[in-house]
């Protein structure tokens, strides 16, 4: 019993100093192993800070993501490429780097992108950070998808692993998007009354080789080109007779319908070039041109933008004009599949697809009769006329000459590359004189100067001031009127005389709105007649949002020189012909300014209306009752009274008219601008009374030249052609003359 007792304590010491044993040898196994981070949870680990400084957590790598994400939202790739790695930049230039996201941008034609930020895993020299990012693409919806972000610290600071996945994962090892695109047709633009301004037809090129003519051809050659270009014979010969014998002479286009009604004649004429061809086609040789615009191919160098907004790139695009500002109801909604290809070409998946939707159809508010009858009233100036109906701001005619064929920015119409450079030299046809072109206003300026000088009450409609052949109110300057030079031609003009104000609107007399001029200056009223123009809508825009349109420029005079040339539309003044119609017409239906607009309604092939016009008021004359009663008074004075600077122009003419002669001088040209402006009151229930402008370039006297053309606008709009011949024509469309006739009562 005694032996077993001393067994068992031996057993228990042995069983004590081998516990012992293990658990030292266990110490020193642990203390010879790392010991690692439980990855299943992120955390981050302390770095050091500035020498001196205790240590802090390691920067945020969600962060860094974000920046990367944000700098991808703003297109911004310089920023994205300096977050990557150093080992990242090292394998791919930046120039490569910003060419994979633009590729991909284009080719997805992405609009816009967004990110969410969906876990952050970090580690001591790396992080991992998941996110959702959505593509919003033009063509085909939005394409969401979620990957990875990998991050290495380097220098104290993330920076970013960059491989395919962070665009889409299917991009991985080099894949790439390619787009297949499903284009509509181009709408069409048609005029108020529905007719087909510019639409998807079939069209012949026309031309001439001379020395092929048969001479007993000739007569049946010139009349049918005649017809189916409106080019006057007369012109057509004078081309022919200029022209080399062997060369080909491009002369227009025609519809295939046109051609084909003429066929029998047409293809038995020697020397006749004709070429078809399909193309977007601009009737007429072009209609308002410089208003509907004109397409032409996507750039190298807009090609991605293009892209981005959902184009091919080898489509056409809107250049000016409504072209221009319609692209997006024009062009219809492009369909797409967007494909995610190999870098062998195959196609590995579809990522997303959607359908083509037809273009809209744009109705303008110009009366296309009108349009190309006014276009012919103008022709052989430079200039500009506006129909713009009186009491709405719809435009019914802008004529900007010389106007261009649109069909020639198309390589497939044979003419182009004959005539194509011509659009691009003196005059440049392209550019829109009737909304662009800014010039001295002369004296249909004395319109707002009168105002002004009505409105300050230092003036009434009965002061008179006598108008003679000087102007000697400036110390050591001595001014002429316009009746003085008339008297150095004639021997006969005389001076006009003691008038009342609204008599000297009628004779435009040039020393009593000099007078004005000086007069408000001197009384502290420095500003009144800049106020008063400003108030008239001149020195901005007119709002008008179809086509582009310049400002003007009007300045306070800051002495009495500058007051006084003012007064009578001259020094640094500049205005458009639609800001002076747009005042114009306000003068006549009461006051109201309405911004001029040229787009009746834009609607779908189902005839859904999805914009229609609207008349919008954009202010008023600032003026009282009274006043444009005066000035109505005086411009109707200036047509109806046998001493009315145009009274000579308007005799005979049965619609009722108020006008206002102008001719400006410009510094380095021996002829003055020309201008007639007015408006009718008529006040036909089937026919909207219209204000409308003639601006003629350096052509001379505004009374001999701009207000007969104005008088043939009327007649075409009311009686629907010209009744009366220019005083420089034979008989109505024929020049007999670049002089017109002697005058009976000229004016400035």
């Amino acid at each position: 019993m005694k032996f077993s007792m001393i067994n068992i304590k031996l057993t228990r010491e042995k069983l004590f100093l081998r516990l012992v044993h293990w658990l030292l040898v266990l110490l020193i196994v642990v203390g010879c192993v790392p010991i690692l981070p439980n990855t299943s949870e992120p955390t981050l680990t302390p770095t050091l800070s500035e020498p001196g400084v205790s240590t802090t957590r390691a920067p945020d790598a969600g962060a860094a993501a974000r920046a990367y994400l944000e700098a991808w939202q703003a297109d911004d790739y310089a920023t994205m490429y300096g977050l990557l790695t150093s080992v990242s930049r090292d394998a791919l230039s930046e120039e490569g780097f910003s060419t994979r996201y633009r590729q991909v941008a284009a080719q997805a034609s992405l609009e816009s992108l967004s990110y969410e930020i969906l876990s952050v895993l970090t580690y001591p020299k790396r992080a991992q950070v998941a996110y959702r990012v959505t593509l919003h693409t033009i063509l085909v919806g939005d394409i969401t998808r979620e990957t990875s972000m990998n991050l290495s610290l380097e220098n104290g600071e993330w920076h970013v692993q960059w491989d395919d996945t962070l665009i889409l994962p299917e991009l991985a090892g080099g894949n790439y998007l390619s787009m297949y695109y499903e284009i509509p047709s181009r709408g069409n633009i048609y005029d108020r009354n529905g007719h087909a301004i510019v639409a998807q037809a079939e069209a012949v090129s026309i031309g001439i080789i001379p020395g092929q003519i048969n001479p007993n051809q000739e007569e049946t050659l010139l009349r049918e080109l005649s017809l189916l270009t409106g080019i006057p014979q007369e012109t057509l010969l004078n081309m022919i007779e200029s022209y080399q014998p062997d060369w080909y002479l491009p002369i227009g286009e025609a519809s295939s319908d046109k051609i084909s009604a003429r066929g029998n004649v047409l293809y038995g004429l020697s020397g006749l070039v004709l070429r078809p061809y399909r193309s977007r086609y601009y009737f007429n040789g072009g209609i308002a041109s410089q208003v509907i615009g004109y397409i032409s191919f996507i750039q190298a160098e807009e090609a991605e933008a293009f892209q981005r907004k959902g184009y091919r790139v080898d489509e056409k695009v809107g250049r000016i004009g409504l072209e221009k500002w319609g692209e997006a109801y024009l062009a219809g909604k492009r369909g797409g599949t967007l494909y995610v290809v190999s870098p062998e070409g195959q196609i590995i998946t579809k990522l997303a697809e959607s359908a083509p939707e037809p273009a809209y159809q744009i109705y303008t508010t110009l009366d296309m009769d009108l349009q190309l009858q006014a276009q012919t009233a103008i022709e052989g100036f430079l200039g500009s006329i506006i129909v713009l109906e009186r009491d709405t701001g719809r435009i019914l005619a802008l004529v900007s000459s010389p106007g261009f064929d649109p069909n020639l920015f198309d390589p497939s119409n044979f003419n182009s590359s004959y005539l194509i450079g011509k659009l691009f030299e003196p005059p440049y046809p392209t550019f829109n004189r009737g909304t662009q072109g800014q010039y001295s206003l002369g004296s249909v300026f004395k319109i707002i100067t009168m105002s002004a000088a009505l409105e300050s009450g230092l003036y009434t409609p009965s002061t008179t001031y006598n108008c003679g052949y000087f102007f000697t109110e400036l110390q050591g300057l001595t001014l002429n009127d316009w009746t003085y030079d008339y008297f150095l031609e004639d021997g006969e003009t005389s001076p006009s005389g003691v008038l009342t104000l609204v008599e000297g609107l009628m004779r435009s007399c040039n020393p009593y709105f000099w007078h004005i001029g000086l007069d408000l200056f001197r009384q502290g009223l420095t500003h009144a007649i800049t106020d008063m123009a400003i108030a008239f809508g001149l020195n901005q825009a007119t709002g008008i949002e179809q086509v582009a349109e310049a400002e003007g420029q009007i300045l306070e005079p800051t002495n009495e020189v500058e007051a006084v040339n003012q007064a009578i539309g001259q020094g640094p003044l500049l205005v458009t012909p639609l800001q002076v119609v747009d005042f114009v017409a306000a003068l006549g239906n009461g006051g109201t300014i309405y911004r001029p607009q040229v787009v009746e309604r834009v609607e779908s092939v189902n005839g859904e209306v999805i914009l229609s016009f609207t008349p919008v008021v954009r202010g008023t004359l600032g003026v009282t009752e009274e006043t444009l009663t005066t000035i109505q008074e005086a411009m109707k004075l200036v047509v109806d009274n046998p001493r009315g600077t145009a009274y000579h122009r308007f005799r005979g003419l049965n619609v009722p008219v108020a006008g206002k002669t102008g001719t400006a001088t410009i510094d380095g040209f021996s002829e003055p601008h020309a201008w007639f402006v007015g408006y009718t009151y008529a006040e036909k229930e089937d026919k909207p009374d219209i204000a409308v402008v003639v601006l003629l370039e350096n052509a001379g006297q505004g009374s001999d030249f701009a207000a007969p053309i104005f008088r043939r606008i009327v007649e075409i709009y009311f009686y629907g052609g010209p009744l009366t011949r220019y005083p420089w024509e034979a008989k109505i469309g024929m020049t007999k003359t670049p002089t017109p006739e002697v005058t009976e009562t000229p004016s400035p």
